[in-house]
């Protein structure tokens, strides 16, 4: 059995509050890891097609507003 597996089985005998509470953790987790992702993809220049494609658009009068 993997560790990911005993992992599961462990969750699946959890109490709603506690699975509540590792629902909330890994959510957080998984942002956090996101928002990094997002910062070294802007930090490497992985992003600036974006605002090249804002300016672009604001340029044609084709930006809209949110």
């Amino acid at each position: 059995m993997s560790k990911v597996d005993e992992i599961k089985t462990e969750i699946e005998r959890l109490p709603k509050e506690e699975l509540t509470e590792l629902v909330r953790w890994l959510s957080e987790k998984d942002w956090e890891r996101w928002d990094e992702e997002i910062k070294a993809d802007s930090e490497a220049g992985k992003l600036d097609f974006l605002v090249r494609e804002a300016l672009d658009a604001k340029d044609k009068g084709t930006l809209k507003d949110l």
